[in-house]
C-alpha cells in the first residue's frame, strides 16, 4: 500500500486568498464590460429603448449601466467587495428575468437565463467570501 502526501494543506493558506481574488476580478471585468457594451455598442438611447421594450421605465438602464460599470471597477479594485458583490445581484437577477422566456440555454434566441443565474450565485459566493488579495486598500475591502 502506497500512501500519497498531498501538499494541499501547506498550500491552501496562499492559494486561497489567490483564487478569491481571481473570482473577484473576473466578475468585476465581466460586470465592466456588460456595462461598457451598453454604452459604446448599444448606446443609451438604444439600452433605454430596449429597457422600455421590455415594460421597465427607461431610467433602469442608466442605473443598471452605472450599477456594472461603477460594481465592475470596484470589484476589480477589492474596494466594498461584500456589498458590491450584494449590491449586483438585482441586476443579474433582473437580466435573468430578461432571459427567463428563452429558455435554459445561455445560446438560444436572445439569450436563456442559466448564465445570469449562474452569474448572481458567483456574487453571492464573491459576498461570502470576500476581497482576497490584490486589493486597493485593506481598509475598504
Amino acid at each position: 500500500m502506497t500512501t500519497h502526501t498531498h501538499s494541499t494543506p501547506a498550500l491552501q493558506p496562499f492559494l486561497q486568498p489567490h483564487a478569491i481574488s481571481l473570482l473577484r476580478v473576473a466578475l468585476g471585468v465581466m460586470a465592466l464590460a456588460h456595462g461598457l457594451l451598453k454604452v459604446f455598442v448599444f448606446t443609451l438611447p438604444g439600452t433605454v429603448g430596449y429597457f422600455e421594450s421590455l415594460g421597465l421605465p427607461g431610467f433602469l438602464a442608466y442605473l443598471t449601466i452605472a450599477a456594472e460599470i461603477g460594481g465592475g471597477a470596484a470589484l476589480i479594485l477589492g474596494v466594498y467587495t461584500r456589498w458590491v458583490s450584494l449590491a449586483l445581484v438585482p441586476v443579474l437577477l433582473g437580466a435573468a428575468w430578461v432571459h427567463l422566456g428563452n429558455g435554459w440555454m445561455f445560446s438560444n434566441a436572445g439569450g436563456g437565463w442559466e448564465f445570469p443565474v449562474f452569474w448572481t450565485l458567483a456574487l453571492i459566493v464573491q459576498a461570502g467570501l470576500g476581497s482576497g488579495r490584490w486589493v486597493l486598500s485593506p481598509r475598504f475591502a
